[in-house]
């Protein structure tokens, strides 16, 4: 095997089927009702390769994080060949990923996530394993002229360590920069999306991120599904990213770079980490080939008396699209 995939991807149903029922408790988050506001999500990635090939150790990371646990129901992840070997695990920053192992040669990998959704629920404050003493949390790479003179800006309104400061430099790095949908693989450094005044949520979150850092915050790069109003079908989900900072008596908070407010109940987190290339939802070896992929992501209200989820738009959509971050 010769070649590294990392792959930011966005349903189908398939053989190997491992289900984990309702996993812990709720309150209600502002801006959405308590009742009525459940959705079915279903999220379905396949690669066909132009010949037979081994795979290596695939990673998967589209189980939602432990702390929305609460309001995530039967969740299901559909792996095919039905060959496969899925193995459980919780990697170095508390994140429940799955290792896929295909013994044989393929020409088609499918990956398949389904959840019920509360899109109503609040979930749990962040437990022990999530306070901020990782030490990638805290790690920078050297600022260029453009993040030092943005981070000295912001230097001693940092120094207060309250969210509405982290919610104005939010805005300020949305206001700065124009959302670009990009299909070139890979996050741009902090330094060129400033200077680029332009980026994707991954780029755009990898730079907040990067300014918390040097401004004392300890800071991680989250991954996840943002589910959306949408005039034609009601509801878009699509994988997004963002920014969450470690807040004194507020504990982890998350920050949208694209919309430049702060994380609601519409973003359902699936892998936090030091740098974004560790929260790529699907990532492994595989012989070289020539690989096509196709997507399809689903969030359908499911009725509750007939009424269906209200939701309100959070602000510009700025999602990872299924072939922007092959």
């Amino acid at each position: 095997m010769n070649g590294h995939q990392t792959r930011w991807l966005p349903e189908r149903d398939g053989p190997k089927i491992l289900c984990l029922e309702r996993i812990s408790e709720t309150d209600c988050p502002q801006g959405l009702p308590n009742m009525n506001s459940r959705v079915v999500l279903r999220h379905h990635t396949r690669y066909q390769y132009d010949r037979p090939v081994f795979l290596g150790r695939q990673t998967v990371r589209l189980c939602p994080v432990p702390r929305v646990a609460s309001v995530i129901r039967n969740y299901a992840l559909d792996v095919s060949p039905d060959t496969a070997d899925v193995l459980w695990r919780h990697d170095a920053y508390g994140n429940r990923a799955a290792e896929v192992r295909v013994p044989e040669r393929v020409t088609a990998f499918d990956v398949s996530v389904s959840m019920e959704v509360d899109l109503g629920g609040q979930p749990g404050a962040a437990g022990e394993s999530e306070i901020p003493v990782c030490a990638a949390y805290r790690d920078v790479d050297t600022a260029g002229a453009e993040v030092s003179r943005f981070v000295e800006a912001w230097r001693v309104a940092g120094e207060q360590r309250v969210p509405s400061v982290v919610a104005d430099l939010n805005r300020a790095v949305a206001e700065r920069l124009t959302y670009q949908r990009r299909f070139e693989p890979g996050v741009w450094t902090p330094e060129e999306t400033l200077q680029r005044e332009s980026g994707s949520c991954r780029d755009s979150a990898w730079l907040l991120v990067t300014i918390l850092r040097h401004l004392g915050f300890s800071a991680r790069f989250v991954s996840g599904y943002l589910i959306q109003p949408d005039d034609v079908t009601g509801l878009s989900c699509d994988l997004h990213a963002w920014a969450e900072a470690w807040i004194p008596e507020s504990g982890w908070v998350g920050f949208d770079t694209t919309s430049g407010l702060m994380v609601a109940q519409h973003h359902i987190p699936l892998a936090v980490a030091g740098r974004p290339e560790e929260t790529a939802p699907i990532s492994g070896l595989l012989d070289r080939c020539k690989a096509t992929f196709e997507v399809m992501m689903r969030a359908t209200p499911l009725p509750v008396g007939n009424i269906a989820p209200e939701l309100a738009m959070i602000g510009e959509a700025g999602v990872m699209h299924s072939h922007e971050a092959l």
